[in-house]
């Protein structure tokens, strides 16, 4: 990765709505080199792919939480029957693998409380494998970004 392709990555990140003739002008480039560059960036997996910013808020999802869950055991089965649960909820964003107290961060959105309490109880809490889960809940979101700061290795 050169300098160019930082330069297409942080333009695309800040607007990915940019066209290729635009792009190319932003970062002093041709437009042939540059959409090469691009094609060759999303074909090695650098970019994933291009997707609009929704205010979670203006979407009637006005709770934004964070599950600490603990499973009962670490044995594959377990732990696949849990993401598969997990990566068919659309209610779940995000799910990482953690050190600490708990084997899985998840970030959750839900209309409100009683949605969230719904969804906890009807989804979460029945599935097997799960020791616990903690929730943590968002009073405010400070920042918001999925703009990576990508430098030249």
């Amino acid at each position: 990765m050169d300098k160019f392709d930082v330069q297409i990555l942080h333009e695309l990140q800040t607007d990915g709505r940019l066209s290729n003739r635009d792009l190319s002008e932003r970062i002093a480039l041709s437009p042939a080199p540059c959409w090469r560059r691009v094609r060759r960036l999303e074909e090695d997996g650098v970019i994933l792919g291009y997707s609009a910013q929704i205010s979670h808020r203006k979407v009637g999802l006005l709770v934004i939480a964070f599950a600490e869950v603990i499973l009962e055991n670490h044995h594959p089965e377990t732990i696949q029957e849990f993401l598969d649960r997990v990566n068919s909820s659309s209610e779940i964003l995000e799910c990482h693998s953690v050190t600490g107290q708990c084997d899985y961060l998840l970030k959750i959105v839900a209309r409100d409380m009683e949605s969230y309490e719904s969804f906890l109880s009807s989804k979460m809490l029945v599935m097997r494998g799960i020791r616990s889960v903690n929730t943590l809940i968002s009073l405010r979101q400070n920042k918001l970004t999925g703009t990576l700061p990508v430098t030249v290795p």
